[in-house]
């Protein structure tokens, strides 16, 4: 005699249940992913920021620069006075 039961409702909620498991399992499949997918979502956003500081750093740096630019070229009376 076979270990599978007669009832056909049974049998039917033993496929579900085993459909189930295995929705269940690639939903776990797909949460490590995600969390993988996040962490490096992160990491990229901390790199951006870097970016961003960086730039600035160097904005700061072309504006003293061009002060500097501007006083030697008053200092040589380089510049045409707009007066």
């Amino acid at each position: 005699m076979s270990d599978e039961p007669d009832n056909p409702v049974l049998r039917m909620l033993r496929r579900v249940m085993e459909q189930n498991d295995v929705i269940l399992r690639k939903i776990d499949e797909f949460s490590v992913r995600m969390a993988g997918v996040e962490r490096d979502i992160a990491g990229v956003k901390a790199e951006i920021a870097g970016v961003k500081a960086d730039l600035a750093g160097v904005q700061v740096r072309i504006d003293n620069l061009g002060h500097r630019l501007d006083r030697i070229e008053r200092r040589l009376d380089l510049t045409e006075d707009a007066r």
